[in-house]
């Protein structure tokens, strides 16, 4: 009996060398691509580095860093050290090199910030303090967005979320079913909190919380929502700021938040961005009283 399976045993053998053969060729490839497309040395494993901190200014803080999905420019936010001014800038990959930092064409000459891309990169949602022509709406915070037309971002419209027009919101991120997450608060930002929106018909409908469970006491706010929805990290608001992730269960609600692993909670943490394919997290955190944009090798199910 054991003879005549042999044969069975030997091909299975072989099909899984080859597969396992295959993905080790993809990730190689893989790993490869992203060093030379975003431009660096080497790529983190599990423990965090700064990405591109040359880039940041003396005088100036940077407090987000995201890559567009073809991995081909990086933007990222400046602010003064007193917090009182943020600006959007970029850099790009022309032919082969990184271009010099540059303000986005989309920021303004008031605060702009929290930007992320749709999943397919064609549409920038960010904040801004920018005016809103309906004077039903407060002046602070809130969403707008900016498509890309011809490779050219054009004019930014404001995105309205009815039953937040008087209220402070800021950091969007969206899935690909065109559900819009954000962090929302009072104009003093007491009561800060994570929120969706759905869309239909090409408008955004009123917010809805987002039911989760952690201990945060003091609020949540910057999230990130991957494309299909299935999981959501954010920063909770306690003595310092700690990242979170949630996944969605089978019946589409939230599981029991946890904390990020410690060596990527260490001193106070924010922003975070996962990439397209879902292998790297980039977050802002804390180092010698100036912020530094790090990231992380993390596949979805090992963050914590």
């Amino acid at each position: 009996m054991w003879k005549n399976l042999l044969p069975y045993f030997l091909m299975k053998l072989k099909w899984s060398l080859f597969i396992a053969l295959i993905l080790l060729i993809q990730c190689s490839y893989e790993t490869s691509n992203y060093r030379s497309l975003l431009g660096v040395n080497s790529l983190p494993n599990e423990e965090p580095i700064p990405f591109k901190s040359e880039l940041v200014p003396k005088g100036k803080l940077i407090h987000r860093g995201i890559v567009t999905p073809e991995l081909d420019a990086y933007y990222f936010t400046l602010s003064s050290r007193d917090f009182s001014h943020f600006d959007i800038y970029f850099i790009e990959r022309v032919e082969s090199k990184w271009s010099e930092p540059q303000k986005a064409s989309f920021n303004s000459d008031y605060n702009d910030h929290g930007m992320s891309f749709s999943p397919d990169g064609n549409t920038i949602y960010f904040s801004s303090t920018r005016p809103v022509e309906n004077t039903n709406v407060e002046q602070t915070w809130h969403l707008w967005k900016t498509e890309k037309q011809n490779g050219t971002w054009i004019k930014p419209s404001y995105v309205d979320i009815p039953n937040l027009r008087q209220k402070l919101t800021s950091h969007p991120s969206i899935t690909k079913d065109g559900t819009l997450y954000y962090h929302s608060s009072n104009l003093d930002y007491s009561e800060m909190d994570i929120y969706y929106s759905k869309q239909v018909d090409g408008k955004f409908q009123p917010a809805q919380k987002v039911a989760l469970l952690d201990s945060a006491n003091l609020g949540r706010t910057t999230p990130y929502v991957s494309a299909d929805g299935s999981f959501l990290i954010y920063a909770s608001v306690n003595k310092s700021l700690n990242l979170m992730i949630s996944y969605k269960d089978n019946n589409d609600k939230w599981t029991q938040a946890e904390a990020l692993n410690k060596k990527i909670n260490t001193n106070g943490q924010g922003n975070p961005y996962v990439t397209p394919n879902n292998k790297y997290l980039f977050f802002a955190t804390e180092k010698d009283n100036n912020w530094v944009v790090k990231w992380a090798r993390v596949e979805p199910r090992e963050f914590l």
